[in-house]
């Protein structure tokens, strides 16, 4: 009897054992490059901000990830991610063929056009061959630089390490053109005072050879763990109405890209 009574005692706690580890959350670095609005930026009170930043702790919460965020400027990101300063980078990171031979990324979590942005009245004619000699602000190491270097005849294309240094030198008179995504470029500069003077100028750009299938997750490669629950996380937030709820907290149209 007492020999039985032990061997249920040891079962309860082998099940008790086995359900905390289950519930044991998986720690998680995020980076992500805070310069970026308004999908990432730091505010006033030095806290990270922003789409990006609100859609990965959505999804940490539904994959029971325990998150930590880690700034990183943009052109080193991938780097920092694959020398395993973080664990995902979660910063509107465009899925590319050229990405994807050193990362491995989710499904999209959304999807937008590059455009041009120019002060109004300019009067630019805006195609391939018909911008030679204009002056093109552009953020470094981006989809945006190179599409702009493979398509666009005898401009001068002007790199900067962040999306903002780029739009000051348009304020200033320094580029007569800057491109981005048409969303930063929108929320996080024209419908600012600094861009009250600025449109869009020419179409939308949303080129898969170059704009890749939207913006993804990157993770470093052979972690299909992380990976698959990322993918399930953003199905998740999807089908429960928490992505909805991001998306109109910053956006009056559709960001996905249905």
């Amino acid at each position: 009897m007492k020999k039985s009574f032990a061997w249920l005692v040891a079962g309860a706690i082998m099940v008790m054992g086995a359900t905390g580890a289950a519930a044991e959350m998986k720690k998680v670095k995020i980076g992500t490059e805070g310069a970026y609005p308004p999908f990432n930026s730091i505010d006033a009170n030095g806290e990270l901000v922003g789409f990006d930043v609100d859609i990965a702790k959505a999804l940490c919460k539904a994959a029971n990830f325990d998150c930590e965020f880690v700034v990183q400027d943009w052109d080193g990101i991938i780097d920092g991610l694959n020398a395993k300063k973080y664990d995902a980078i979660i910063a509107s990171m465009s899925i590319t063929d050229e990405r994807k031979q050193v990362v491995d990324f989710t499904k999209k979590y959304y999807n937008t056009p590059a455009k041009f942005i120019a002060k109004k009245g300019a009067g630019l004619d805006v195609g391939y061959d018909t911008l030679g000699g204009k002056a093109v602000g552009v953020q470094r190491a981006t989809i945006h630089e190179n599409f702009l270097r493979d398509n666009f005849k005898d401009i001068d294309i002007r790199v900067y390490a962040t999306q903002d240094e780029a739009n000051a030198d348009l304020v200033s008179g320094r580029v007569d053109l800057v491109m981005a995504d048409s969303v930063a470029l929108l929320e996080g500069f024209l419908a600012t005072p600094e861009g009250a003077d600025f449109e869009f100028v020419g179409p939308d750009y949303n080129e898969p050879k170059w704009h890749g299938e939207g913006a993804g997750i990157a993770v470093r490669k052979g972690e299909p763990e992380l990976l698959d629950g990322l993918n399930k996380a953003i199905e998740t937030i999807l089908a429960d109405g928490t992505y909805k709820a991001i998306n109109d907290k910053y956006f009056a149209f559709d960001v996905y890209g249905n």
